[in-house]
């Protein structure tokens, strides 16, 4: 049995206990007892139309949720949706009522708040995008109401918004940690010239300075303007000679009209890599990174020697098998959690939720362990706050005072077989070390 003092959001699936907990009663953090798995049916009930106002029992709290469920994002968006609406049906949860609204809807982000507050929604789930996180802001402020937000812009955080997305700081901090305790110290990033390149490498420089490290070098690149080359060659402090591209596995491309893979100058030829550095944070994703690594690869860059560290766009099963990546680091969500949630969304929906969806469903399952509290306000800015934490599918998690959300991370190793857990995330945040 759960103690009372330890809220339960939902039954276990499948394979664990599906909690979101209050770490403690007596300071200590405590660990919920299994419980048997709910019998779902097959599927949830349909979404109701984003117009519709939800019928609620009396006494139930109302809680918006603010996502883009058209435009160009709304495949994303309405994936959210259902990852919300599963959180709610998993729980069985009879004190919450979801008001859903679309932020693309022509009036807007703004105008979608305007409308669920005025339905009476407590608390604000969403939105997304920046830009909409920006413009619902003043609006909740004004009817003191508190918004858990999806996005990753930070300078929106504080006050009555809550950041809830997977924020690079946090995942650069987790890597540096794991990389000070096996013994690396002198880091170096190759990043997009990019508000988010930039960011990773302002994360990189005060996690390794805080740590008693030192960043070696960084390099950035503009994709656009094809100056890739020109950078690794900086960074490795070589002739600038590595390939325009390097296909994978040194295949010839095959089909009509491919031009043959670029030739490299023989290795008597090329100026050997002069690197100062022993872990090399490349934050790209997708198609780039796995072009990225076999170039470094192909300049001379031996990964046995130098630990490759990735940011949270290396959380993506496209870029799995790449051998150029293998042995490389990156900070992630506790694998085995979310990988219960994604089987689950799969059994209900047909199909595999986007990355982003599990943000939905620990922000619903959430606001429906808050609204089981008996306060008159049971999403106020303390109840948000609580310093125990949570614990959902994407791990352990806490709000700062300044808004952010602070997680409890594990590190993966990319490898041959996928990815594999090579540092656990922590129990509690006692033990949280980063």
């Amino acid at each position: 049995m759960l103690r009372s003092c330890v809220p339960r959001f939902a039954a276990t699936l499948a394979a664990f206990a599906m909690t979101l907990a209050l770490a403690a009663c007596g300071g200590k953090p405590m660990v919920p007892a299994p419980v048997a798995a709910p019998q779902l049916h097959p599927k949830p009930p349909p979404p109701a139309p984003i117009s519709a106002v939800p019928i609620s029992p009396p006494g139930t709290a109302k809680v918006a949720l603010l996502l883009p469920m058209s435009g160009p994002v709304a495949a994303l968006g309405k994936a959210m949706l259902q990852a919300a609406q599963l959180a709610l049906f998993t729980t069985s949860n009879e004190h919450l009522t979801l008001i859903p609204r679309d932020t693309a809807a022509p009036a807007g982000a703004a105008a979608a708040a305007h409308s669920a507050i005025g339905d009476g929604a407590q608390l604000i789930l969403g939105p997304l995008l920046a830009a909409d996180v920006a413009a619902v802001k003043p609006v909740a402020g004004a009817a003191h109401v508190n918004v858990i937000a999806f996005s990753t812009a930070t300078q929106l955080a504080g006050g009555n918004v809550f950041l809830i997305g997977f924020l690079p700081r946090e995942e650069i901090a987790r890597e540096v940690a794991f990389a000070r305790e096996r013994g690396l110290s002198r880091f170096a990033a190759l990043a997009p010239n990019s508000p988010y390149g930039h960011l990773t490498t302002d994360a990189l420089h005060q996690a390794v300075d805080a740590s008693g490290g030192a960043v070696a070098r960084v390099e950035y690149f503009t994709p656009q303007q094809g100056d890739l080359a020109a950078a690794i060659a900086r960074l490795l402090q070589t002739a600038t000679d590595v390939p325009a591209a390097v296909p994978s596995s040194g295949a010839t491309p095959q089909f009509p009209g491919a031009p043959p893979p670029p030739a490299l100058a023989p290795p008597a030829a090329r100026k050997p890599p002069n690197i100062d550095f022993d872990a090399l944070l490349l934050p790209e994703g997708g198609a780039q990174l796995k072009d990225i690594a076999r170039r470094l690869q192909a300049a001379g860059l031996d990964t046995a020697k130098v630990r490759l560290l990735g940011s949270g766009l290396w959380d993506d099963s496209s870029i799995a098998g790449e051998p150029a990546l293998y042995g490389g680091w990156f900070a992630a969500s506790p694998p085995a959690a979310r990988q219960e949630f994604e089987n689950r969304f799969k059994a209900t929906y047909g199909s595999a939720p986007p990355r982003l969806a599990s943000l939905a469903f620990d922000a619903a399952a959430l606001a429906a362990v808050l609204a089981e509290r008996s306060d008159r306000e049971p999403f106020s800015r303390d109840a948000i706050m609580n310093p125990r934490g949570f614990s959902g599918v994407d791990g352990l998690f806490r709000f700062t005072p300044d808004g952010l959300v602070q997680r409890g991370l594990a590190v993966l190793e990319v490898g041959p077989q996928g990815n594999t857990l090579v540092s656990p995330a922590p129990a509690s945040f006692h033990d949280l070390a980063y």
